[in-house]
C-alpha cells in the first residue's frame, strides 16, 4: 500500500502538478534578479505565471492529443447513428459524455448541434451535448486535478455531467426544444459513407487538432493566468472573503453574475479558480463561476439566438442559470466533505 501511494504522489505532485517546474522557475527567477526579488509580489507574480502558463499548454497539449486520436474513431455520421439508438434518459447521458469528447469553446459546439438537429435527434440529446461540451472534457479533468487533487476535479465533472443531463432533459420533456429555426430544420444531412484512415492518419489529426485548439485557447490562458496571478498576490484575502466568502449569502450570485459575460474556455478560467480557492472561496462559488463563464458567455448565446427562438433561448438560460446556482449553494453548504 506505501508502494502504490508514493507512486500516487509521484504522478500527482511531478507529472500532474509539475512541482519540479515550479522549483525550477524560482531558481532562475532567483539566479537572475535575487532573493530578495523572488519573494516579493512581483516576484511571486511572475513565478505564478510562468508556471501556470507552461504547465497548463503542455497538459493540455497532450491531452488534446490523445482525445483527438480517439475521436478519430467517432466521426459524425458514426456518431450520429450511435445515438439515434438511444431514446430517453439514455440517450441525453450518452450526448453529454459525448460532450467530453469534444475539446471546443460553447461556440465552437454550436455547428455540432446543428447536425444534430438535421440528423433527427431528440432536442435532449442536442441540449445536452451542448451543456457538456464547453463545460466538461476529460483535458479539464487532468488540468483540475493538477491544481485541486482528484476528488474535486472528479465533482467538477460529475455535477457538469449531471446539469447537461438534467438540463437536456427537462429542454425535451417541456416541449421548449421544438422551438428550432425553421432554417436549421429546413436541410437534411446527406448521409456521408465513413472513410477508413491508418494509423499514421490518425495521428496526424491529432497533431493538427491539438495545435488549432491551442491557439484558440492560448489567448484565454494567457488572460486567465493573467487574472489569476493578481488574486494570488495583490487582491487581499479580506477584499474577496468579503465579496466571495462563504460567509457572504450572496456569493454564488455574485459569482455567476461576473461569469456570464466572460467569454473564455474551460481552461482560462482554471487558474483564477486556483486564486479564489487559496483566497478562501467556497467551493461551490467557485464551481458557478467556472461553469457560468463557459456554458453562458454571451458570444455563444448570441450565436445560438440565430439557430433557436427566443422562447427556446430564454429556457436554455434560466435551466442552466438556476442548476449553476443550486449546485454552487449545495456545493457550499457540503465542502466539509470534499476538502
Amino acid at each position: 500500500m506505501q508502494v502504490i501511494n508514493q507512486i500516487g504522489d509521484f504522478i500527482n505532485n511531478q507529472l500532474l502538478k509539475m512541482l519540479w517546474l515550479s522549483s525550477l522557475i524560482e531558481k532562475f527567477i532567483s539566479f537572475l534578479f535575487g532573493q530578495d526579488f523572488l519573494e516579493s509580489i512581483w516576484g511571486s507574480m511572475i513565478v505564478f505565471f510562468i508556471y501556470d502558463f507552461i504547465k497548463i499548454g503542455i497538459l493540455l497539449c497532450f491531452l488534446i492529443f490523445i482525445i483527438s486520436y480517439i475521436q478519430s474513431y467517432f466521426p459524425p455520421e458514426r456518431t450520429k447513428k450511435i445515438l439515434s439508438k438511444y431514446k430517453g434518459i439514455g440517450a441525453n447521458i450518452l450526448g453529454a459524455l459525448l460532450g467530453t469528447l469534444t475539446p471546443f469553446c460553447a461556440c465552437s459546439s454550436i455547428p455540432i448541434f446543428i447536425g444534430f438537429t438535421r440528423a433527427g435527434l431528440s432536442s435532449g440529446v442536442m441540449f445536452s451535448f451542448l451543456i457538456s461540451s464547453p463545460l466538461v472534457d476529460l483535458g479539464a479533468l487532468v488540468i483540475l486535478t493538477s491544481i485541486f487533487g482528484f476528488k474535486i476535479a472528479l465533482l467538477y465533472v460529475i455535477v457538469g455531467l449531471i446539469l447537461a443531463v438534467v438540463g437536456g432533459t427537462i429542454i425535451e420533456k417541456s416541449g421548449l426544444g421544438d422551438n428550432i429555426e425553421p432554417f436549421v430544420l429546413g436541410e437534411q444531412n446527406i448521409d456521408i459513407e465513413e472513410v477508413k484512415i491508418s494509423q499514421k492518419e490518425r495521428l496526424v489529426y491529432a497533431g493538427q487538432q491539438m495545435l488549432q485548439t491551442y491557439r484558440k485557447v492560448v489567448l484565454y490562458i494567457v488572460i486567465g493566468v493573467g487574472i489569476g496571478a493578481l488574486i494570488h498576490n495583490v487582491i487581499p484575502e479580506e477584499w474577496v472573503q468579503s465579496v466571495l466568502g462563504v460567509n457572504n449569502p450572496f456569493s454564488v450570485l455574485i459569482a455567476t453574475v461576473i461569469g456570464t459575460p466572460m467569454y473564455a474556455d474551460i481552461f482560462g478560467t482554471i487558474p483564477i479558480a486556483e486564486a479564489l480557492y487559496t483566497k478562501g472561496v467556497g467551493l461551490g462559488t467557485i464551481l458557478s463561476f467556472m461553469m457560468s463563464v463557459t456554458a453562458l458567455s454571451i458570444p455563444s448565446l448570441l450565436m445560438l439566438k440565430k439557430v433557436v427562438k427566443t422562447k427556446l433561448l430564454f429556457g436554455f438560460i434560466v435551466v442552466v442559470v438556476v442548476g449553476i446556482i443550486v449546485i454552487g449553494y449545495v456545493f457550499n453548504a457540503l465542502q466539509f466533505l470534499f476538502v
